[in-house]
Parts: C-alpha cells; structure tokens; sequence
C-alpha cells in the first residue's frame, strides 16, 4: 500500500456547487477537473441543444438539464440558482451572458459570495475581445505557435492541448480555486476573467528569459528543447516506431551515447550548435538500427531520459500508467484517471453525465424538496 493507499477523508470541493452554462472545450474541461475534486457541477443547455455528446468524457460527474435562458420564468430559475451557487463558469463571448440577464451584476446581487468565471479566447476587453478564435488563433497571436516547429519549415499546430486546455481549461482552475480561497477570508465573490491567450502568453515565460539573455535563437528548431538539439528529440526504430530522448542534463546524455553505441562521439561538445547537424545524423541511425522493444530493454537499464512513445491506442498496455491509474478502463472504454492525488482526500471518478429537469434542481437547490 502507497502513502496515497488509504484515502478516507471527503474530496476536497465537497459542498461547492458549480453553474456551469454550456460550452466547449476549456469551459468543460475545466469544470470536469473541479468536478473530480468533489464539487457538484450542474451543467445547463439550452432547449434540443448540446454542443457534446452525452458520453463525452470531459461531461463526466455531472448532472445536466436544459432551460430557455431567453424565457424569464425559466432565466428567473436560473438566477435563483445563482443564489444557492459558488461559481458560475461561462464560455461565451463578453455580452452574451449580460443580455439574457444573467451577467455577473445579476447573479452576484443574489449573491454576494459567488465566484463567476468566464472563459474565453481573448478576454473580457481589448482590440479582439468580441472576435472569433480557436486554440490556434491564441497561441500565434501571444508568440506561442511562432516557436513550435521545425528548423526551415511551418510552425506545427499542437492539437488545442495548449491553448484550450492548457492555457484555458487550467488556468480557469487556478483562478476558480484562488477566487474561492479569497472568498474564505473576505466573505465575497469576485469575476475572474481567464483568456486563453493570457494563458499561452505564460507558457512563453521561459523562452523569452532566455532569449532576452541572449540564450535563445528565435528561429524555429534551433535550441535546445525545440527539435534543434540532437539530444531532445524524437527517433523512428526499426519496426516504425519512435523512441522520446531528453537527454539533457549531462550524465543523461552520456547514458544517451553509451546505450547507442556511439562512445566516439565526445560527450563534452553536447552544446556545441556545430556537431549537432552530424550528431542526430548519426543518432538516427542507430535508432533505425533496432525495433522500439529492443530499445525499450537497453534503456530501461540506464538513466539516459529514454521512453517509448506510447500511441495512445496502446495505453492500457503501459504499466505504469495503469499502477498508478493515470488511465481508467471499464467495458473496454478508456478514459484520464483523477489527478492529482491527495494523501486523505477521496476522489472517486465520476461516471457519465446524469440528465435531470430544471425543475427538479430548482426544487432542490432552493430548499423546497429534500435532495434526492
């Protein structure tokens, strides 16, 4: 049994209740994360409408109903849920959720204490805040996507990983989080405003320190953690496979060079930008010389910041993944375990999204029926 063997205690967002208004992508999952962490998340759509399937699992642990939000009985309901709420999250863009009437000015009159996030691309004001946008957007207006690449070729698009859910989804539970410990001390609610460019923006922190010390080339592929260095990069094997090197630090890289076979190469001229060309040439060649298993065996006996790269159709079949339960699998479906862990903290995953009625959560929330 782990330290993290025995977990009895309640989760740690026991008793926060979470308005969450429909939405895609960092909104959700963002929501799906406080979620995990015990809060209680009502998610609201509106009427025929959800942008996710049902199954989706960043839907996972909540309830959902459907209300005509432009209806005042129904929007009225809503606000009185607002009352009984910790947070409201909404991913629309800035003005949407004032001309239904329930902006922050609203909802915050019913309560004081409520902590309202709104998650969006570019924010709540400036030259792009009313305009459209996507993960890719973000990410090459704030400088991000211009230093992902290889040298000489296009910027290379991360999936929405950074942006999105990085960047956004995140970020939106840093801010939720602080705003709900502020409110343990002042009493009150505030808005935060999360933007996914802000978000990108931070990812660059490194890179511009290191650059404005003169340590960074601003062209693409040419440093150290960006494709540019023979020694942090990714290698096809035998079978078609690829084989992940971090070999950074200086002792890794040497583990690098000897479980290659490569001990004529000079370990000590591993940031000299001029060998680097020859280096990958011929740590390439190596790679392709054995399958992605035959590596796997001979790294697994050094310290070299060696690892498969795992596809992800394969993940249960990672060991480590499963110990730890990185990844869950039920009736042959996979899907991200609850992270992080805490050592008294309960977190059980949530199951699939439960469909309810305005109504009956009106009722609920508002105290005029037990729960259940």
């Amino acid at each position: 049994m782990t330290e993290l063997g025995r977990r009895t205690g309640r989760p740690p967002l026991s008793g926060i209740r979470i308005l969450e208004f429909g939405g895609i992508g960092p909104g959700p999952f963002g929501t799906m994360i406080l979620g995990d962490m015990g809060a209680e998340v009502l998610r609201i759509d509106r009427p025929g409408f959800s942008a996710m399937a049902p199954d989706n699992i960043l839907l996972r642990g909540r309830r959902r109903i459907e209300a005509d939000l432009k209806s005042p009985v129904e929007r009225d309901k809503v606000l009185e849920l607002c009352a009984s709420a910790d947070v409201v999250i909404e991913g629309f863009r800035p003005g949407v959720m004032e001309r239904l009437g329930l902006g922050p000015t609203e909802c915050m009159a019913r309560n004081p204490g409520l902590v309202y996030a709104r998650m969006t691309g570019w924010g709540q004001y400036g030259p792009y805040a009313r305009a459209a946008g996507h993960d890719i957007n973000y990410l090459a207006v704030a400088g991000v996507l211009d230093t992902i690449g290889r040298a000489g070729e296009a910027p290379v698009i991360p999936l929405n990983y950074v942006a999105d859910y990085g960047g956004g989804g995140m970020l939106l539970v840093a801010g939720v989080l602080a705003a709900l410990v502020e409110r343990s001390v002042s009493g009150l609610g505030q808005v935060v405003d999360v933007a996914m460019v802000d978000g990108a923006a931070l990812f660059l922190a490194d890179v511009l320190s290191r650059y404005q010390q003169g340590q960074w080339i601003p062209e693409r592929g040419s440093n150290p953690y960006d494709s540019g260095a023979p020694y942090y990069d990714v290698y096809r094997t035998l079978d078609g496979k690829y084989m992940a090197v971090g070999a950074i630090e200086p002792q890794f890289y040497r583990a690098l060079l000897a479980g290659l076979g490569l001990t004529d190469i000079d370990p000590a001229a591993k940031e000299e930008r001029s060998t680097w060309a020859e280096t990958r040439r011929r740590v390439s060649e190596a790679f392709a010389s054995r399958t992605e298993a035959q590596w796997s065996s001979v790294f697994s006996e050094l310290e070299a910041c060696v690892t498969p790269v795992v596809p992800f159709t394969r993940l249960s079949e990672e060991p480590h993944l499963m110990e730890r339960g990185s990844y869950s699998v039920s009736d042959g479906s996979i899907q991200p375990g609850v992270a992080p862990r805490f050592s008294r903290s309960q977190v059980p995953a949530g199951g699939p999204v439960v469909e309810t009625v305005l109504d009956d959560v009106h009722a609920e929330w508002t105290g005029s029926k037990p729960a259940g």
